[in-house]
């Protein structure tokens, strides 16, 4: 698993690439983009300041940004099926009802982290992913200086991506952000601190089987949903978005009879736990 999301990485860092080399042909014939976006091939070919030479270039790296994305559609697929899976679905539920973390992120988290008894309390977790602190210790000074650095990257990578998403969906870790940001003025130092702290939680919840203790039922409800609304028919196992987001609650083991909130303003809905057990009956699924 750490080298099959390894491979997503690659695949992103290339698609990442092949945009950079295009908007640099933009940039150069100081042009602006239609509204298609850059995989516009008519457009692109309708410009009469570029040359045939790149021309030829753009319709090779348009076909290879292509073929990119559709590899990347099919390796998020299978992570899916994995996140739902016998091996990795318990952990890889436990850790996506935190704020910020999808399916991409809890299977490259776990794939870093394995077994998290390996690591006897969050502190190790954080330093195993470099997201500690540095100290300056001379015997007269003592200072905190940026992160180390020296762990996993990816595992730093998906609790950076989870951070950002985490502050703009949950009222807590927006609070906690932006009190660090009040104080250091740096955003980039400040989500690190809410990357770290989400990986404690993410500690907490695995090693100890705990829900979110910052979210409310109607968030963990949400969350849910969002969760549900993320994964194609078959990875939700035969569930409609209503079921397999109750169904999740109850793997985690929150019990809750909420079938109804709003968020957004706009009515949710969950399905009745009696409907999702019947469900769960008629395709052999356990709770």
């Amino acid at each position: 698993m750490r080298a099959f999301t390894s491979y997503r990485g690659r695949l992103v860092k290339t698609g990442v690439m092949i945009r950079n080399r295009l908007q640099s042909l933009l940039h150069k014939h100081n042009l602006m983009l239609s509204e298609a976006g850059l995989l516009d091939q008519a457009w692109w070919e309708s410009q009469k300041n570029i040359s045939s030479l790149e021309k030829m270039q753009i319709r090779q790296e348009l076909v290879l940004l292509q073929e990119v994305e559709k590899l990347k559609v099919a390796v998020d697929e299978e992570l899916q099926r994995q996140s739902t899976s016998s091996t990795w679905g318990k952990p890889a539920l436990q850790i996506m009802q935190l704020p910020g973390v999808g399916f991409i992120v809890a299977m490259t988290v776990l794939a870093a982290v394995g077994d998290i008894t390996r690591f006897e309390n969050a502190r190790q977790l954080v330093g195993y992913a470099g997201l500690g602190a540095g100290v300056h210790d001379s015997g007269k000074t003592h200072k905190e200086k940026k992160i180390t650095k020296k762990g996993r990257r990816e595992l730093r990578w998906a609790m950076v991506e989870a951070a950002w998403r985490a502050i703009r969906m949950s009222p807590f870790w927006k609070a906690e952000y932006e009190k660090r940001l009040d104080r250091m003025r740096k955003p980039n130092q400040a989500i690190v601190v809410i990357a770290r702290k989400l990986l404690v939680a993410i500690w907490h919840v695995l090693s100890k089987e705990e829900t979110d203790i910052h979210a409310t039922e109607e968030e963990l409800a949400y969350k849910m949903l969002l969760l549900s609304w993320s994964f194609t028919e078959d990875v939700r196992m035969g569930l409609t978005y209503k079921q397999f987001a109750k169904y999740a609650l109850m793997k985690l083991g929150v019990e809750t009879d909420i079938t109804r909130f709003e968020r957004r303003n706009i009515p949710r809905r969950l399905a009745p736990r009696d409907e999702v057990l019947a469900r769960m009956t008629e395709l052999g699924l356990t709770a």
